[in-house]
């Protein structure tokens, strides 16, 4: 007989503590917190002590002694004393107007002194709010930064709208010390004044000329020069403190170290540090984990899947929507997926296998393991948001567009796809390009256009009319959008494909994810080894971004795709290259 569905929610353990506490009678809400009645009288008498002298002149000073009268059968938690109430009343005594603790200071992140970092223009221009991220430690803007800034504020490119919010929070920081009177060079703004509570430290800006010697094969009128200069300047007048510049232009921190001048990327843009702790969604299972879960592990069946739920160590490594597979020779294999957690126990769900041809999807077949996967998660109506990562030739873009097809045209669960990418040539740009917007965004299609033509040639009996028809009926499905009109749209019940997702920054990420809207899926696409946007790294990737935030998400997934499918050369190509 198959076991009924497990619960979706634990009930709470209630620990002895806690029914203590509730079964004791409420206190009266106005009256403060008590101490124990197991402290020592001499910790009443040090908190009598930190009060004011009119708070402790009332306190009468013989009470403490009657502490040790208070009844053992009560528990401590249960008793306290109201406002105004003797201390004979309850054995306790009258703490309630003794003054309030002060409240805690933040604790610093680093024991050392605080460093000055130098900001190049272009860690402002990549991240407008890196003013903020640099914890307990100042931040110093050279002249020649901010004259930078103002050069580039005109436009509607990305780097214009990032220099525009630097200057709006550079104004809101001015304002708020003018207003305050701490409007003072030498000593600094606060940058936490404008509600950025992580930011201790203060801001600082270049007021006065630095008088500085570079070496005499550097001309002095470059804007890079002038900043190294001006680190330079700021370690001879500071020698005690540490003066860090801080840019993303590899060429200008390599001269920077050339001249014995410390130097760093801006690395709180960075999702990960490494590339290889990406979360893949893929968890090999070990080679004893019947003989370990095979005992404690229940099992039924409901749907056309079997579902284990299982419970031990592996559990707080799971998430949900993670893929599982066990092969091992001489054991029965399991591929399933996290369908379940609850508290130490873990729901496995098997998956449909997509490999068989009666499983196909639009007349495509998974060639691998996780081909399979990416298949089950791109069918499931539950889930919203999905990512797929691989090298060239593993079948992203392919098993995407077979899976829209089917749920589209087949299964009728959504209203058309929606396809768009980040228009960022590999090599020289090929200028101004004619037409409408779908029609501007067709070079850029390529791949869309060698899938469709993939999926048309599946279909052998229809024949070429039938082929021709086909065709058309998927390009009416089909709509080509463009990043730079999506902001502000809504789109309901679509199936919205985002190809070289890679190349996004992690706010344009989540401009293109809100659009979303009732009924809608969003599938993005990329090889992080490919990226081609300047100031982009694997580790910052708008596509990385989204990989680790939705992790563990109940109606998103991800699958990393290991094994290229597209041919034998590309994937040679791909080895040795």
């Amino acid at each position: 007989m198959p076991l009924p569905k497990p619960p979706a929610k634990k009930g709470d353990l209630l620990r002895s503590a806690d029914y203590e506490a509730q079964a004791a009678p409420r206190a009266d809400k106005r009256a403060l917190k008590t101490r124990s009645a197991e402290a020592p009288a001499q910790a009443t008498l040090e908190l009598l002590d930190t009060a004011p002298p009119a708070t402790a002149a009332r306190a009468p000073a013989a009470k403490p002694a009657r502490l040790a009268k208070a009844p053992a059968a009560v528990p401590a938690q249960a008793v306290a004393a109201p406002v105004g109430a003797p201390a004979a009343a309850t054995g306790y005594a009258p703490l309630a107007r003794t003054a309030a603790p002060a409240p805690r200071a933040r604790k610093p992140r680093s024991t050392g002194p605080a460093k000055l970092f130098v900001l190049d223009t272009n860690v402002l221009m990549h991240d407008p709010m890196s003013l903020f991220r640099f914890e307990e430690h100042d931040v110093f803007l050279p002249m020649i930064t901010l004259e930078e800034l103002d050069g580039h504020k005109k436009g509607m490119s990305e780097v214009a709208r990032s220099v525009r919010q630097v200057s709006r929070e550079l104004d809101a920081l001015a304002a708020l010390a003018a207003k305050d009177g701490q409007m003072d060079a030498q000593a600094g703004i606060p940058l936490a004044g404008t509600g950025h509570r992580e930011a201790g430290g203060k801001l600082y800006f270049q007021t006065t000329f630095l008088d500085f010697k570079l070496p005499p094969g550097l001309p002095q009128g470059k804007a890079d020069n002038q900043i190294l200069g001006v680190v330079q300047s700021l370690r001879e007048q500071q020698p005690g403190r540490e003066i860090v510049l801080v840019s993303k232009d590899i060429n200008m921190r390599v001269k920077a170290r050339a001249l014995g001048l410390p130097a760093e990327d801006y690395f709180n843009d960075k999702t990960l540090e490494d590339g290889d702790l990406l979360y893949t969604g893929v968890l090999p299972l070990p080679a004893d984990f019947w003989d370990r879960h095979g005992k404690t592990m229940e099992s039924w069946q409901q749907g056309g899947h079997t579902y284990y739920r299982i419970s031990g160590p592996l559990v707080p490594a799971l998430m949900i929507n993670q893929f599982v597979f066990l092969e091992v020779p001489g054991a029965p294999s399991l591929y399933a997926r996290v369908a379940e957690i609850t508290g130490k126990t873990a729901v496995l769900k098997t998956l449909r296998d997509y490999t068989h041809g009666k499983n196909s999807v639009w007349g495509v077949t998974a060639r691998n393991r996780e081909q399979n996967f990416a298949l089950n998660l791109l069918m499931d109506p539950e889930c919203d948001f999905i990512t797929l990562t691989g090298t060239a030739g593993t079948g992203k873009t392919l098993m995407t567009l077979a899976s829209g097809l089917s749920q589209v045209l087949d299964e009728r669960r959504y209203s058309e796809i929606i396809v768009t990418r980040v228009t960022v040539p590999v090599g020289d740009d090929i200028g101004f390009l004619p037409g409408n917007e779908e029609e501007k965004m067709g070079p850029w299609m390529g791949a869309l256009d060698d899938n469709l033509e993939v999926l048309a040639r599946s279909d052998g009996s229809a024949g070429e009319w039938g082929r021709a028809a086909t065709n058309d009926l998927v390009r009416s499905k089909i709509k080509i959008k463009s990043l730079n009109f999506m902001r502000g749209r809504t789109f309901l019940n679509k199936f919205v494909i985002i190809d070289e997702a890679q190349n996004l920054t992690p706010k344009q990420m989540k401009t293109l994810i809100t659009r979303a809207g009732p009924g809608t899926k969003i599938v993005c696409l990329g090889n992080l080894a490919q990226i081609d946007t300047p100031y982009l790294t694997e580790g910052s990737s708008g596509l990385t971004y989204a990989v680790d935030r939705f992790k563990g998400w109940p109606h998103g997934g991800h699958v990393t795709l290991a094994r290229g499918e597209r041919s034998r050369l590309a994937d040679f190509a791909s080895d040795v290259l």
